[in-house]
């Protein structure tokens, strides 16, 4: 398992050493509590998981490394719900009823005590005439906006990039929105969206970039997102694992980087530094490095890539000073690099599109290959380290059935070699006999390859592409591919 860049080719890098004495401020509904507790009261809701992998530890030179699976939130295959969800509550609880929801300009008032839950959303929609959401996107983010208009009895309106590939347009419609094809890029994407809400009445615009003029809505996606983070430092505990010396994200327009340098580098926050963070882009659209390198925001040309979420070309502009002085380093990965990590993931139980497993592709950029003595002394990794990586989507299936090459990661059954902690759960993990659950698992589960059947106490299950089957610990050093025997008891 080597995913390193090739030695011939120069590392799309930029480090900012003096990045974790910067602190900022924290947003009152992110430190009482509120929105997680707003999450808490959504159905369905749980902790996505935190998986260990071993392998990773001994192939990046480090002491532990966790990935957190964000394949399956709230009953979507990526993290943008936490966005989409409070942004939606946050919009409709600030307007005054049986006014339009909030103008493309955003400059509907801060909420006071909005209800919670899926009944106060649809009570507070109800109020408003005319009202229909409309956002631009490369996939996700689009279906979690028309997931919570659909949730609030609500149209939704979502304008998709040209490039958008069949399954992600089916897949926003499979919500009940009316998707708009746009012949150009994210960024045009989002100015036609932009456009079409300013001239529509009642037409709520929820995107997750900012420019001026148009920040609050943003804030509160960068704000739905530190529930993720909320649960990471209590899975992390639950795993004596202790803080992380290195978060690595991947970066479309910067939203949840922006929310995991507003988490690590909140005043007080446990009285010391905070991990390096490490940003991962696309080379074909590496726009927060241009600006980190130009010392400004600026904007880049992208192209096509298999990381179809981080296809964009300009930061959100209330994202720009989180990086500019809180962000350690960035770096961007190629395609190449990009699918093989998925296809390493998926091997490892982890179900991962190329968007997500970029930060396991940045990781390895990062912390191996020529130079990486010198990169490692700036994010500070040892070989005792803890290394979290946020992937951020679920595996998309064409993807699984293409790998740039077969994953040289061997899953061993031994307890801890791949263990799924969620909240409150201990590092001995579960034993509950499920069989089959994407994206979850717990301490001692088997890594299987896309099909294979796993047997346990409560019957047969066939775990599909990045999954694992939950149930009693397997005995024996098991290799990928291979049904391994299961003890009872």
């Amino acid at each position: 398992m080597n995913g390193s860049p090739q030695a011939s080719q120069p590392l799309p890098w930029f480090a900012r050493p003096q990045a974790r004495s910067w602190t900022c401020a924290i947003p009152g509904e992110v430190s009482s509590g509120a929105v997680r507790a707003f999450h808490a009261s959504l159905p369905g809701y749980a902790p996505t998981p935190l998986a260990e992998i071993p392998a990773l530890a001994a192939e990046l030179g480090t002491g532990r490394v966790f990935v957190k699976d964000e394949s399956a939130r709230l009953g979507l295959p990526a993290f943008k719900v936490l966005g989409a969800s409070w942004a939606v509550h946050q919009l409709l609880a600030s307007t005054p009823a049986g006014e339009p929801a909030a103008p493309a300009t955003d400059s509907a008032p801060v909420p006071a005590t909005p209800a919670d839950g899926l009944a106060g959303l649809r009570e507070l929609a109800a109020r408003r005439r005319g009202l229909i959401f409309v956002t631009a996107t490369d996939g996700n983010h689009g279906r979690a906006v028309a997931r919570m208009a659909k949730l609030a009895g609500a149209p939704a309106r979502v304008f998709v990039p040209a490039v958008t590939g069949p399954a992600a347009r089916a897949a926003i419609a499979s919500e009940g929105a009316e998707v708009i094809e746009v012949a150009g890029g994210y960024d045009e994407t989002v100015a036609k969206a932009r456009q079409w809400a300013r001239d529509r009445r009642g037409a709520a615009l929820v995107q997750d970039t900012a420019w001026p003029g148009y920040e609050q809505v943003p804030g509160w996606i960068v704000a739905g997102y530190s529930t993720l983070f909320a649960e990471l430092g209590a899975q992390l505990a639950a795993a004596g694992a202790g803080p992380p010396a290195l978060v690595a994200v991947p970066v479309g327009v910067g939203s949840l980087a922006q929310a995991a340098v507003a988490h690590y580098r909140a005043r007080g926050a446990a009285g010391r530094a905070g991990p390096a963070l490490l940003s991962v882009e696309p080379d074909t659209a590496a726009c927060l490095l241009a600006s980190l390198r130009a010392g400004a925001l600026v904007s880049v040309p992208t192209a096509n890539t298999v990381m179809a979420g981080l296809n964009c070309g300009t930061i959100s502009s209330i994202a720009w000073p989180y990086f500019a002085n809180g962000l350690d380093a960035a770096v961007a990965v190629s395609d190449d690099a990009a699918r093989q990590a998925t296809v390493d993931l998926a091997n490892a139980g982890i179900s991962s599109g190329p968007s997500g497993a970029a930060s396991l592709a940045g990781a390895r950029a990062a912390l191996t290959g020529p130079g990486s003595a010198a990169r490692r002394t700036v994010l500070s990794v040892a070989a005792n380290s803890v290394i979290v990586l946020l992937s951020t989507e679920a595996a998309h299936p064409a993807q699984l059935l293409t790998p740039a090459a077969p994953s040289r990661l061997v899953c061993l059954t031994r307890k801890r070699d791949i263990s799924f902690l969620h909240s409150g759960e201990s590092a001995n993990g579960r034993q509950d006999g499920q069989l089959g659950q994407p994206g979850t698992g717990y301490a001692g589960a088997a890594c299987v390859d896309p099909g294979t059947v796993a047997r346990g106490p409560a019957g047969r299950g066939t775990a599909g592409p990045g999954r694992v089957a939950r149930g009693d610990r397997v005995r024996g050093d098991t290799e990928p591919g291979r049904r391994g025997r299961r003890l009872h008891g």
